[in-house]
């Protein structure tokens, strides 16, 4: 069960996108697996993708299609990634942007593809092509809940949220979808996201405004350590409300709103990693540099030690201690460290707080969620990541994912 997490009830269609679903049995049987994102002519659109060497061919078509500008469509599958599929894999990426082309005009580099699922298996193309003429016939703006539900593989839930922001021109709409519950570690972080608003956004601020958001939250994530071969994080911008994003106050609340939805989202995943019980906040405080802080947050974040002991609500405060000792912080005074588990005080002065007791600690680590402070006392950057604990489900679902 996720942990605290509940689909929603309502995704606020954003004017000039439209989606399509179907079943195209690409893995699953009776249930849709195949999205269509229409987008209005003269949208901008931006993109982040993974930084796996191994990316998949869907990503390497879509950055193709991305640069030549022009994007009309987002075609999206589960259940099979295409990824580890060589120069076919390529072929059947472009060939399923050719189908959209077929049914809807325009030109195959109009769309882009993005696929989930295993790694390794050939994309049946025959198959996308027969739900193709379905797919665009079912086109509407109200599709949001049936597409979050259809990019869906080993998720519980889904995942998606909408915003309305009050902007000097007037009231636009941002509303998201994601799909992500496991392989997921920070390096763009591992997930499908598409998010899309109406208002008018220049093309340069649209991407600018993504990195930085995506930046502070799908790349602050991680549930088991593994980076996947099909991140990617879309945004679009039709432009149909006509408020524009252009002054410097409009543009920090539309800012703040994206923000916003991408750290929602971004939790959620790990909210609903791969039999997750705990949600685990991770505050690293009193770092020389971001840089330096980030590397404690990931060294604990990342530690399946630490991650086993939250699972069983252990309160073994060496595991946290001895991650933030392997991180590769240099000169680290080990007696100016303060590592806190909520409003527990564990470590202080180089070894166990005066006043810790293990019954505090295993109280504090049996909640749901979890905070857990580490002040370095070197400086003043700090960073944050989000995580969870590692459980028997996890290695069941990762064990049987392909049977």
């Amino acid at each position: 069960m996720p942990i605290n997490l509940t689909e929603p009830t309502e995704l606020l269609p954003v004017p000039g996108v439209r989606l399509g679903v179907a079943a195209a049995g690409i893995r699953y049987r009776d249930r849709a697996d195949l999205v269509l994102m229409e987008v209005a002519v003269r949208s901008n659109v931006a993109a982040v993708f993974t930084q796996n060497a191994f990316c998949a061919a869907p990503v390497i078509v879509a950055r193709e299609h991305l640069a030549a500008g022009g994007v009309r469509y987002l075609l999206i599958n589960s259940g099979n990634a295409n990824a580890g599929t060589g120069d076919r894999g390529l072929k059947d990426a472009r060939a399923s942007c050719a189908h959209v082309a077929e049914i809807l005009g325009g030109q195959a580099e109009q769309v882009l593809p993005f696929s989930t699922g295993v790694i390794g298996e050939h994309l049946p193309v025959p198959r996308v092509r027969e739900a193709m003429p379905g797919l665009a016939a079912g086109l509407a703006a109200d599709n949001w809940m049936d597409a979050m539900r259809a990019i869906m593989t080993t998720d519980t839930v889904g995942k998606g949220i909408s915003r309305r922001v009050t902007l000097s021109g007037g009231t636009v709409t941002l509303t998201g979808i994601a799909k992500g519950s496991g392989m997921i570690r920070p390096d763009m972080a591992t997930m499908l996201a598409f998010l899309a608003t109406d208002a008018v956004v220049p093309a340069g601020d649209l991407q600018e405004m993504l990195n930085a958001a995506v930046e502070e939250s799908f790349n602050c994530i991680t549930v088991d350590g593994d980076t996947s071969t099909n991140d990617a994080c879309v945004l679009a911008a039709t432009g149909a409300s006509g408020v524009r994003v252009a002054e410097d106050d409009d543009r920090r609340r539309f800012a703040a709103a994206l923000q916003a939805v991408c750290d929602f989202l971004a939790q959620a995943i790990v909210r609903d990693g791969e039999g997750a019980t705990k949600f685990i906040t991770l505050h690293v405080t009193g770092g020389q540099t971001p840089d330096e802080a980030r590397r404690v947050a990931d060294a604990v974040a990342h530690s399946p030690l630490v991650k086993t002991a939250l699972f069983a609500s252990d309160p073994n405060w060496g595991r946290i201690l001895a991650a933030v000792g392997r991180a590769g912080v240099a000169g680290l005074d080990v007696s100016r460290v303060r590592i806190e588990i909520g409003d527990v005080l564990i470590v202080e002065g180089g070894g166990r707080a005066a006043a810790y007791t293990e019954e505090a600690g295993r109280q504090v680590m049996d909640q749901a969620e979890i905070p857990i402070y580490i002040h370095l006392g070197r400086g003043r950057s700090e960073a944050r990541v989000y995580t969870c604990d590692l459980s028997y489900d996890y290695v069941r679902i990762n064990a049987e994912y392909r049977s």
